[in-house]
């Protein structure tokens, strides 16, 4: 499932193409066809993204609301509109670029008060400029779940993910099993932080990169990290390897029904 940054960036991406442009909107496989006649023909305002959750907001106020889940993809391209292929829930024909989401868990139409009800519902976003991370962290320290839980709830922080998760943890130098209730105001803030800058460059970067400057492959002489997700990280699907900081093998174990990935000796439990 995609992580907040890349929702932001998508939303960056439709906003940079449709934005005030009246849009035609169609769906070629039939799921979506009732919400897409709502907007057809109206004019883009603006889009949003709120964690992993991204709203086109059409004139009228009215809102397409978009969830990825595991599945879901978008790709845009200019004019011409290629033959649908496959099943796209969603086409969109602007002025010069066409945009396909296809395999969404979520694709509906929202009016103002649906879509309030979405964002009240979700925490703080590292990306937002009006994310409350006091909040946040006081959900945090109330609580005596995991730390490692706590992160991926998005009821909590909205958008943070696995990847991000294990890695803030590890460069935090804590457990992911250390209890909410045992964090500090000021190593909340810390984390907190640090969670919005690494986000902040995967929207710049289109990828998760979390390692140090001294912990690149080219400062250390190392190969470059090979996985789908890219990206160069400390703990993340690293069972086994060697820890980057102390060299002690990296290990893995189930937590919050996810795969939890941490080093023994830079985050004691």
């Amino acid at each position: 499932m995609p992580e907040g940054h890349t929702i932001h960036r998508l939303a960056g991406r439709h906003r940079e193409l449709f934005a005030g442009e009246r849009l035609r909107v169609s769906s070629p496989q039939g799921r979506f066809a009732g919400g897409a006649a709502e907007v057809d023909g109206r004019r883009l305002v603006d889009t949003e993204a709120y964690g992993k959750h991204l709203l086109h907001h059409y004139e009228g106020d009215l809102s397409v609301h978009v969830h990825l889940g595991l599945y879901g993809k978008f790709a845009d391209g200019p004019l011409p509109v290629p033959e649908p292929v496959g099943q796209v829930r969603m086409l969109i024909v602007g002025d010069s670029h066409w945009l396909e989401l296809r395999g969404p868990a979520a694709c509906e139409v929202f009016d103002p008060a649906q879509a309030q009800m979405l964002r009240d519902r979700l925490g703080a976003d590292p990306l937002r400029d009006d994310a409350d991370s006091r909040v946040a962290g006081e959900r945090v320290r109330a609580s005596a779940k995991a730390v490692f839980a706590l992160l991926l709830d998005q009821s909590i922080v909205a958008g943070c993910g696995l990847i991000y998760a294990n890695e803030v943890l590890f460069r935090a130098g804590l457990a992911p099993t250390t209890p909410g209730r045992a964090i500090s105001a000021e190593c909340w803030d810390e984390i907190w932080t640090d969670l919005r800058a690494l986000m902040k460059e995967g929207v710049v970067r289109g990828r998760i990169d979390t390692v140090h400057t001294q912990h690149t492959p080219e400062a250390m002489q190392r190969a470059p990290r090979v996985d789908r997700h890219g990206g160069e990280v400390y703990v993340y699907r690293r069972p086994g390897q060697p820890c980057l900081v102390c060299g002690t093998a990296v290990a893995r174990g189930p937590l919050a029904g996810r795969n939890l990935y941490w080093c023994p000796s830079c985050q004691p439990g």
